[in-house]
């Protein structure tokens, strides 16, 4: 054999050769997913709660109009710091002064017909007494005539004469009686005339206060919508009266934020919480949580489902007021705000990024070559039961072994910003599948894995 055939032979066997080894490292290859990868590892781990909303005092009262009329005074103007009973407001009171005065003339006029009263009844008394008195001796004199007459001592005429008197006296007591009895009604009457001149000047005097406005507490004044000289009018039924001003007690600041209704089981009273303000950056606020709403809240329309007459499947919100600690004198009601709530705390506890948690159903856990032999197992009659049981959602990661992803089912617990706790399934130091989003989505058990932990391409973050 020529040489060149030899040479020949030898590098098509190198060629064939080659191709056999390049077809075996690409099918070994080609069902190879990369993925991104983490582990299991303890850390401490903070439960957050976040939430927007704004600033409030807690004890805050919008002053309404009590009366009709022209705001003639204001004494103090937004802005303003005011002490318990300082005046605020005066309105027109010309009309509701003239009527206190008629009030009170009535009661003094009512009074001293009261006085005219008594003496009237103590004048009927003494009479009555005096009455009796005549009565009394009227009496004497005639027994005294009828025993006399008797005995033939006195005179038919003299007897007739004591009769007569003794039934003038006795006429004469009646009479002082009845001018008693008269007495003390016009005294009775005088004494109720005095209680309503009373009534009606404790109303003439309240209309009159609600001409005037003081301040119920210290506090600021934070809204002023009213200028002098402006007609208020107060409320009635379904119409809401003038607001002449708010003032709002500052010592004690609020942040009222809306919790997800997600999220509000989780909250709980005297819980720690950050505030931050738009107005304020880059300043973190202390705060406590002092309450939380019972009645959910529509976001759309920020109605109460209590209100609504109809139920609704839009979002709703809870309201949560966290009170701060040590607020500055600066804020205002109204200022945005966030509040992030502490709701829970674990110290050493074991950990994965929550990106590395996925969902699989129980079919897809088991390895295609054993899916016909166990359907051809399962009796005809658990055939349903068999279905709902592959529809069951189960909670897992997957983690590396042997270059493969396993699908373990784990128990989690609190969750953090970027991590979650882990009660049951892992240890820690457990390599786990963290990425991307699109493997984790597609990927099965038992694939075989090529771990690359470099920043992953913009391309493929944002098809992710």
């Amino acid at each position: 054999m020529k040489t060149w055939k030899k040479i020949a032979i030898g590098a098509g066997a190198v060629v064939v050769l080659a191709a056999i080894v390049g077809f075996t490292v690409y099918q070994s290859h080609k069902n190879v997913v990369t993925v991104q990868t983490g582990k299991a590892q303890r850390m401490d781990l903070v439960a957050v709660v976040s939430a927007s909303g704004e600033i409030r005092p807690k004890t805050y009262v919008n002053i309404g109009a009590n009366a009709f009329g022209k705001i003639i005074r204001l004494y103090v103007k937004e802005g303003d710091r005011v002490k318990q009973g300082q005046m605020l407001a005066q309105l027109e009171n010309v009309q509701s002064a003239a009527d206190m005065e008629a009030m009170q003339a009535s009661l003094e006029a009512a009074r001293t017909d009261a006085v005219a009263a008594e003496a009237a009844l103590n004048t009927s008394a003494a009479d009555l007494n005096r009455a009796k008195s005549d009565a009394e001796r009227s009496d004497l004199d005639w027994t005294r005539a009828q025993g006399l007459y008797k005995d033939a001592l006195i005179s038919k005429s003299d007897y007739d004469m004591q009769k007569a008197a003794h039934q003038t006296a006795v006429a004469g007591l009646a009479q002082a009686e009845a001018r008693v009895a008269q007495a003390k009604a016009q005294k009775d009457s005088a004494d109720r005339r005095i209680g309503q001149a009373g009534a009606n000047l404790t109303h003439a005097a309240d209309v009159l206060k609600k001409t005037t406005y003081q301040a119920p507490y210290d506090g600021v004044i934070t809204n002023l919508p009213v200028r002098e000289g402006e007609t208020v009018v107060m409320g009635i039924q379904n119409a809401p009266g003038s607001t002449l001003m708010t003032l709002a007690d500052m010592s004690v600041i609020t942040a009222e934020v809306k919790v997800d209704e997600t999220d509000i089981v989780n909250v709980q009273m005297g819980q720690t919480a950050q505030v931050t303000i738009d107005a304020i950056p880059k300043k973190i606020f202390k705060a406590v949580v002092t309450q939380i709403g019972d009645n959910a809240i529509v976001r759309s329309t920020g109605v109460s489902t209590s209100q609504q007459a109809s139920t609704s499947q839009e979002a709703k919100d809870f309201k949560v007021v966290v009170t701060l600690v040590d607020p500055p004198d600066d804020l205002r009601p109204g200022l945005s705000t966030t509040a992030k709530i502490t709701t829970a705390t674990r110290g050493n506890t074991l950990t994965i990024p929550i990106q590395a948690l996925t969902v699989r159903r129980q079919s897809d856990l088991i390895p295609k070559d054993e899916k016909g032999s166990v359907q051809a197992a399962s009796p005809q009659t658990d055939a349903s039961k068999d279905k709902d049981k592959d529809k069951q959602e189960i909670q897992g990661v997957f983690i590396l072994r042997n270059h493969k992803a396993e699908f373990v089912p784990v128990d989690t617990g609190i969750a953090g910003t970027t991590d979650i706790e882990v009660i049951k399934g892992l240890k820690e130091g457990d390599e786990i599948v963290t990425g991307s989003y699109k493997v984790l989505r597609t990927l099965r058990p038992g694939s075989s894995v090529k771990v690359d932990n470099a920043a992953p391409k913009k391309e493929e973050e944002e098809s992710s």
